[in-house]
């Protein structure tokens, strides 16, 4: 493998592209600062051929980087030999993943002796958790509860699911039958759950969007007995945390649970669009055919898309690579000027700032070649390939230290006096919430839309 480019965000000495025509776009972002046109492994190209350093992986998505060759290659045969028949015929690419993920459920050795519906987003996925679970429970027990600060998506009922409540003032009234309780709180979750109305909850095991937050030990090990005992599914949102990105194949598995549900989507195609809802065989036996479906969902060429690239992380041990770069990552983050703390697992980390410039950081790294995100205005989070590289990693910090050093002399501590918000350099953080609008457009995110 040739070396990475020097990343130092100046062009390339090629001519420049011709501005991209966005007009027949609706506005559901931000204007993009920065346009990109290709990848390789961890290193992404804009329209001037400058190069970036990509320490987010399009939302901890594209988690064996860029154009991976093996899945690359995967794809371009699919595509030459089958692409789509629908579901109402059979292929043979999707029974052969849907077994993988049953098997790395079950820790990667045996099969958990579930089963998966195939989907096109992490949205979707979730979507067929909460139909499964109000098909399994019955009529009477529709609920679902969530927590505060969850994200599960931008469609309807993923969306009232979600606590992010910004995120669904513009589209009341939400869909009936969900509620939300503090996240890490079980007297709450306690206190919300009546087995006479509730067929399940719905918990990330870290929260990414809420800005990486990672509950107490004890948390998830306590909400799978309180769903046992009142007879309630516990549904895992794994979408940003599975297949390896923590450190495990999924973050679950640190705490010995056993899930009912699980839904998955991002890394699973590696930059194709792929899902799954996964279920342990007795709750996905509540579903019969009609009950749900998907006309894209687990056909032959996004799935060849997923058998590849869950090929390339089982011979990589992918878990095993995010906990050595992990913790390589970490400590370097942990030393910066104005972090406060690191936290997370893996290769999914948040650095959390003395004060609220995060979106001046991102804004500034992405003009020196890293690019990275805020979803709050004092966290930085950071998702790289899992295949990321230890000089990578020291590239991202050593450009991470000059912008954080200047940004705390010129914000200060939350804490000092006078500390506050005067504009820095590229600007200074506009405040907003993860997923709010802002001028930045390496703040907030869409991670399941």
């Amino acid at each position: 493998m040739s070396p990475d480019p020097v990343v130092t965000g100046d062009p390339a000495d090629t001519p420049a592209r011709p501005p991209v025509d966005r007009s027949a776009l609706m506005h559901t972002y931000a204007e993009p600062t920065v346009t990109f046109v290709r990848g390789e492994g961890s290193i992404l190209y804009d329209t001037e051929d400058r190069p970036y350093l990509d320490f987010l992986s399009g939302l901890a998505v594209t988690s064996l980087g860029h154009a991976h060759p093996v899945v690359a290659d995967a794809v371009a045969t699919q595509a030459r030999t089958l692409s789509h028949v629908s579901n109402l015929f059979g292929n043979v690419v999707g029974p052969e993943v849907a077994v993988t993920l049953d098997r790395l459920i079950g820790g990667g050795t045996q099969r958990a002796g579930g089963q998966v519906f195939f989907a096109n987003s992490g949205a979707e996925a979730n979507e067929c958790a909460i139909k499964l679970a109000r098909r399994w429970a019955g009529p009477d027990r529709f609920a679902v509860v969530a927590t505060t600060d969850a994200f599960h998506g931008r469609t309807l009922a993923a969306l009232a699911a979600t606590g992010q409540f910004e995120k669904q003032t513009a589209f009341t009234p939400m869909p009936d039958g969900f509620s939300h309780v503090p996240y890490g709180d079980i007297d709450a979750m306690d206190a919300a759950l009546d087995p006479a109305r509730v067929a399940a909850v719905l918990v990330e095991p870290i929260q990414g969007e809420a800005g990486v937050v990672v509950p107490s030990s004890d948390y998830l090990g306590a909400l799978r007995a309180l769903c046992t005992e009142r007879g309630v599914l516990l549904m895992v949102d794994e979408i940003q945390t599975g297949l390896g990105r923590t450190g495990r194949w999924f973050a679950f598995q640190h705490l010995g649970i056993e899930p009912d549900v699980v839904t998955m989507a991002k890394a699973l195609g590696n930059g194709m669009p792929v899902g799954a809802c996964w279920a342990r065989a007795e709750v996905a036996a509540a579903f019969v055919p009609g009950d749900h479906g998907s006309t894209f969902g687990g056909q032959p060429l996004a799935l060849s898309a997923a058998r590849a690239t869950l090929a390339v992380m089982e011979a990589e041990d992918v878990p095993e690579r995010a906990r050595v770069a992990g913790a390589r990552l970490r400590d370097g983050l942990s030393q910066l000027p104005g972090v406060a703390t690191v936290r997370g697992e893996g290769l999914l980390l948040a650095a959390v700032l003395v004060n609220d410039f995060a979106g001046a950081a991102c804004a500034e790294a992405l003009q020196g070649g890293l690019v990275c995100n805020a979803p709050r205005p004092d966290v930085l989070r950071f998702a790289p390939s899992l295949l990321v590289t230890d000089e990578q990693i020291d590239r991202a910090v050593a450009t991470l230290s000059r912008i954080l050093a200047r940004l705390v002399a010129a914000f200060g501590r939350r804490d000092e006096p006078g500390a506050g918000g005067a504009a820095v350099g590229t600007g200074a953080d506009t405040g907003a919430g993860a997923g709010a609008p802002t001028t930045i457009t390496t703040t907030g995110g869409n991670d399941h839309a």
